[in-house]
């Protein structure tokens, strides 16, 4: 597969060329950007995905929730609806996207919206009762239009930025130098193991393209599946049936925790944010123990018999002292 994607370089340099122009104009303000007089938060990427977007926000969530009123404003990729839509857990993940119906399903103390237009979806949220005083923009490192007052660049261990391509050759969707733009960049699903000597190294490297504080992050599994009737612990599962269903960019984490639990399992992989269709639903329904991720889940709760549906829960946490730091940078801007 790597060698051919090598033939895609010249479609690779089009794209390339195209992202170079786009950026140009953004920098020397032929295309505008807005910036606001209130906190502006931005988590995304320089890749298509995979980097660990939905439980960074998620950890800025909780980080912030209790100390200011919050707001979370997503695209909704996947929806097949348009415009501004304020997200309630009563909705489904068709009309407001999977990651959106999770906070607002796990966070019923912050208000939630999806926009494609991150402008009016920003304008939208601050123009009702209750403005926050705060807005997250959930994966927007790329909308330029709109200038953050604090970026949060990601990009996971096993596919730093720096190593990688562009489209369609590699996985990034946006140029390696644009990372000069990040106040922050976190590497994410690194090893607990990760030496500060390696940590250092990567560091150096970064340094060509930004000088931004660098963190370093893991994901941490539960060890407990959840469902409609609550928790259950994983080891339960080790004599049942489980068919392990992922829509998400990369599960080889997700699989390789659950390898390490001697859990036995069915994999059926689909891509990202994919919406499953009838076909899909009546083959899973012969499926007698589903376990899946919590994005899956946002999707498939309201098709599939919930007696048999589980999603195992994830959340970042930072190696060594790096939450600290992380935290007092973010804070430092976000709450006065």
């Amino acid at each position: 597969m790597k060698h051919l994607r090598k033939l895609l370089f010249p479609f690779s340099a089009l794209y390339y060329g195209s992202m170079w122009v786009r950026n140009f104009c953004f920098d020397k303000g032929f295309f505008s950007s807005k910036s606001y007089d209130f906190p502006v938060i931005c988590v995304g990427n320089l890749s298509t995905g995979g980097t660990g977007k939905t439980p960074m926000t998620e950890y800025l969530i909780r980080l912030l929730k209790g100390k200011t009123s919050l707001g979370v404003l997503s695209r909704g990729y996947g929806r097949k609806t348009k415009g501004y839509i304020k997200v309630d857990k009563t909705q489904d993940a068709i009309a407001v996207g999977d990651e959106p119906l999770q906070y607002a399903t796990k966070f019923d103390d912050i208000q939630v919206a999806v926009c494609e237009d991150r402008r009016l979806g920003i304008n939208k949220l601050r123009s009702g009762g209750f403005p926050p005083e705060v807005i997250v923009l959930d994966d927007a490192f790329q909308h330029r239009r709109v200038t953050p007052g604090f970026s949060i660049l990601l990009t996971s261990y096993s596919a730093l930025f720096y190593d990688d391509f562009i489209l369609p050759v590699g996985n990034l969707r946006d140029l390696r130098h644009q990372a000069r733009r990040a106040d922050a960049i976190v590497i994410t699903k690194s090893p607990v193991t990760l030496t500060i000597d390696e940590q250092d190294l990567i560091r150096n490297k970064i340094t060509k393209y930004s000088h931004s504080p660098v963190y370093f992050a893991t994901i941490q599994y539960s060890d407990k599946a959840h469902s409609l009737n609550g928790p259950t612990a994983l080891a339960a599962f080790k004599d049942k049936e489980v068919t392990l269903v992922t829509g998400i960019a990369n599960p080889e984490p997700l699989v390789a925790y659950l390898n390490k639990q001697n859990l036995k399992f069915t994999h059926k992989r689909y891509r990202d944010h994919y919406n499953f269709t009838a076909g899909d639903i009546a083959g899973l329904e012969a499926c007698s123990c589903i376990l899946t991720t919590e994005k899956d889940y946002m999707r498939l709760q309201s098709k599939l018999n919930n007696e048999k549906l589980f999603y195992l829960p994830i959340s970042t946490s930072f190696l060594g002292n790096d939450n600290k730091r992380f935290e007092k940078q973010l804070l430092d801007y976000a709450v006065i």
